[in-house]
Parts: structure tokens; C-alpha cells; sequence
């Protein structure tokens, strides 16, 4: 038996950030009913990050949305409205990510929402929060990143704020979203009391920079800054960065720079003998580091640092990551089919259970695949 086998999901989100939350719920088990509307549904079906597309929509809402049933519905249309109520009345979660007043627009807020299913766990994510001046600024992951100065933590000090290249804003809400239901149902099971359980994209961006944030307000309020060579963390000593070798790059965690010195045959680095200097010279330690090892290849250093157990890595592409045996261990990757018989290689949830992985073949639905289906079943044909 799944982790949240009998559990039903009535998922309103699209995009990203809801989406993440539910198919990891559907990971362990869940029941999720996507509820689109007619002609275009999830918006994220058009939103393309390749030009790869399965059956007509894009790979990632085929990524994000495997193993879940969508059900057509117009929210606008009072008959359409009761028939979502009917299946609110049957669930255990509810899961949107749409701009404050937005569903309470739509006829499903959480007062409404309670009124039908007194015990619902009604969970919610927004861009900037419920009030304030930004709540109806759109919440995207581009935005939420440039606001709360994640960009300035990457890059060189003289080049340009740089985002991560990944939606991180919108995956950790997702991932917070779980971990804000999973609580709940605990909640439900010992009180038979549902919860109204809200997150900001916002804050999310904020909880993600703790450190960053708890340095500044705890140190003078003096901004972060960026390594003028080779950087990698704004608060940590040389020589953490990555470094061009002949043949490949080089990444360089914490390390005592006396020992790298005599290991790596650098007698420049031998100056820097006082623990002291790490950080306040990085960029100068950084920039011996970085002449120094462009002089050998990457196999050659490894060998080197690995047998002193210095805390070191080659950079990999993904292609090379994909050929490496200790990827290859991992099984990380699953085929999801959909109903039509068209294939998606993907990866599959990280959480293993009882030593068993939690994969699931069933790939995204066709818009509306599950609308009559699920009218048989919650008996919604003469609403």
C-alpha cells in the first residue's frame, strides 16, 4: 500500500509550483484531480522548454503532471461549479496557486470550501502573499528570484546578477506546499479537523536564503559580495569556487590552503599561511588557484585531491553525468506512458520507501481524458 493511498487531491494549480506539489503527492499515492478548463486547460500544456512536444503539449506539463486524472471544467458556469463541488465533497486536499481573490472570484474559497467539506485541507500558494502592495503581482519564478536578490549570489562580482537556471522558486513552494499538507493530515487524523494552509512564493524565495539573510541581520546589514574570481558562495573562504583545469572544470569546496599548497606543488599559495587571510584575500588566493591549475588536467588533480580526501568534483554536463556509473546506480530515471501509447523518459521521485522506489508509469492525461470517467463514478450527469 502507497504512502497516501485513499487519499483524494482536487488540484485547481497550474503552471509549476502547485503542479510540483501535487505529483509528488500523486508519488506517494494520492489521488489527483486536475481540474482544467475547457480548450486550453493547464496553461503549462503550451509552455514549452524545447521543441519536443508528446501529443500536442509540452514536455514539461507532461513531466509535472504524470499520473494524474483531469477533468474539464468551466468555473464560470454555475453547473460546472456544482459538479467541482460534488467532488470537493469526496476529498481530502484541495491545491491551487492562483492570485489572491482569484477563487474566491470563482466561488471556492476556503469559507465555501469548509461549508462543503468541513475537514478539507485547503492549501494554497501565491506570489507575494494574501495582502500587501505586491499580492497581485504575477508570481514567477523569474520575478520572485530577481526581488529577494537570489542573483546576486551568483556569478562574478563584476558581471552581470545572475539567476539560477532553474524554476528553484517555484519547485521549493511546490515542495513547501507537501510538507504544509502532509502536516495537516496529520492534524486531520488526531483531530478530525481540517487546516487552511497558505504559502508565498515570496517567502519561499526568502526561507531558501536563510543563511544569507540571517548573516545580514545579524552582521551589520552588510550586503553579500560576490568573489571577483571564481565564484561560488558569497560567505565562504578560498578556495570554494570552480576552476578551468586543461581539459575540463574543476569544483573546489571548503579546503585548508597551507595543505592544498604543498599537495598541489603551488608555492605561491605557501604565503597564505594565516587561516585569517582566506577570506579576506580570496580573490588573490583564488586567482594563484586558478593560473595554477590550468596547467594540468582535471584526471590529474583529482587523483591528487581524491587521495587526500579534499572535498573536490569535476563538473559534469548532464550527458556526461548520465554516463557515469554512480549515476547509473541511482536508477533515477522511468518511462511514463499515456493512454494514446506515446512515451516520456523522465525522472522519478527521489524518496525511497522501505528500500522500495516510488515510480509510477502512468504519464500526464489528455484535457478532459477523465471528465466523463469521474461523472459516472461521483454521480455528477444530472447536476
Amino acid at each position: 500500500m502507497k504512502l497516501l493511498e485513499g487519499i483524494t487531491i482536487v488540484d485547481f494549480s497550474q503552471f509549476l509550483s502547485g503542479p510540483s506539489a501535487s505529483l509528488r503527492l500523486a508519488d506517494f499515492g494520492a489521488r489527483v484531480i486536475k481540474i482544467e478548463k475547457p480548450l486550453t486547460g493547464d496553461i503549462c500544456r503550451q509552455l514549452y522548454v524545447s521543441e519536443v512536444e508528446v501529443g500536442g503539449d509540452s514536455t514539461l506539463f507532461h513531466t509535472i503532471n504524470r499520473n494524474k486524472e483531469s477533468f474539464v471544467a468551466d468555473l464560470k458556469d454555475e453547473k460546472d461549479r456544482q459538479k467541482v463541488y460534488r467532488l470537493i465533497e469526496k476529498a481530502d486536499v484541495l491545491i491551487h496557486n492562483f492570485r489572491p481573490g482569484v477563487m474566491e472570484r470563482l466561488g471556492f474559497s476556503y469559507s465555501k470550501v469548509k461549508s462543503i467539506k468541513p475537514d478539507i485541507i485547503y492549501a494554497g500558494i501565491s506570489g507575494y502573499g494574501e495582502q500587501g502592495p505586491w499580492s497581485g503581482l504575477p508570481g514567477q519564478d523569474l520575478l520572485l528570484q530577481s526581488i529577494t536578490g537570489i542573483p546576486y549570489l551568483n556569478g562574478e562580482a563584476d558581471k552581470l546578477p545572475t539567476p539560477m537556471g532553474v524554476s528553484v522558486v517555484d519547485i521549493l513552494a511546490g515542495a513547501q506546499l507537501v510538507q504544509g499538507i502532509l502536516a495537516a493530515l496529520l492534524k486531520r487524523d488526531a483531530t478530525s479537523k481540517g487546516s487552511l494552509v497558505q504559502l508565498s512564493m515570496l517567502e519561499t524565495s526568502l526561507d531558501f536564503q536563510f543563511e544569507v539573510f540571517t548573516t545580514f541581520l545579524n552582521d551589520g546589514e552588510e550586503l553579500p559580495q560576490r568573489s571577483h574570481k571564481n565564484h561560488a558562495h558569497a560567505y565562504i573562504a578560498a578556495p570554494y569556487g570552480v576552476y578551468e583545469t586543461s581539459d575540463g572544470y574543476l569544483a573546489l569546496a571548503m579546503g585548508n590552503i597551507t595543505q592544498l599548497a604543498k599537495l598541489l606543488n603551488c608555492p605561491p599559495l605557501e604565503r597564505y599561511d594565516d587561516p585569517e587571510r582566506w577570506f579576506r584575500e580570496r580573490d588573490a588566493i583564488k586567482a594563484v588557484l586558478a593560473d595554477h591549475l590550468k596547467t594540468q588536467s582535471i584526471t590529474y588533480w583529482l587523483d591528487i585531491l581524491e587521495a587526500a580526501d579534499i572535498w573536490c568534483a569535476k563538473v559534469l554536463t548532464i550527458e556526461e553525468l548520465t554516463n557515469e556509473q554512480g549515476y547509473k546506480e541511482l536508477d533515477m530515471e522511468m518511462t511514463v506512458s499515456t493512454t494514446q501509447g506515446l512515451n516520456l523518459k523522465t525522472t522519478r521521485c527521489p524518496i525511497r520507501v522501505n528500500g522500495e522506489k516510488l515510480t509510477a508509469t502512468q504519464g500526464a492525461p489528455l484535457l478532459g481524458e477523465h471528465t466523463d470517467a469521474i461523472t459516472r463514478e461521483f454521480g455528477l450527469k444530472n447536476i
